[in-house]
């Protein structure tokens, strides 16, 4: 199954980037295989939308889940849109995550773990 894990490096030994949208790299990973493509975030440092973004890529990128530590309401509403779960509180190295994530040891997010900060006008909320 092709899954991806948001990683601070290129690598599998790479810690977990706690954030989706805006993490270094995305790792594209068979879990049968550990065969896997690194993919440098594009939407880094986009000025707004990176959540969507990069949950488009995924769709692109037909994975199966997103395993990371946090996503924001509007990645989490692409990413339940395309049909792909996503699994939170992810942490220690991509290959670590895989491995427990194999073993069910990781669940499945119901809700974004993150809240947004403003209204559409810019309004704290």
């Amino acid at each position: 199954m092709k899954i991806c894990v948001t990683s601070q490096g290129d690598s599998l030994d790479a810690q977990i980037d706690p954030r989706f949208g805006r993490c270094q790299y995305f790792l594209i990973v068979d879990t049968d295989t550990l065969k896997f493509e690194s993919i440098k975030n594009p939407n880094i440092d986009a000025m707004g939308g990176a959540g969507i973004q990069s949950g488009q890529i995924m769709a692109e990128k037909s994975v199966k889940a997103v395993i990371t530590g946090n996503i924001g309401p509007n990645a989490y509403q692409t990413l339940q849109a395309a049909g792909i779960p996503v699994v939170t509180g992810a942490s220690g190295s991509v290959k670590e995550a895989i491995e427990k994530y194999k073993k069910g040891e990781l669940k499945t997010a119901q809700e974004p773990t993150r809240k947004t900060k403003f209204r559409m006008h810019g309004t704290k909320i």
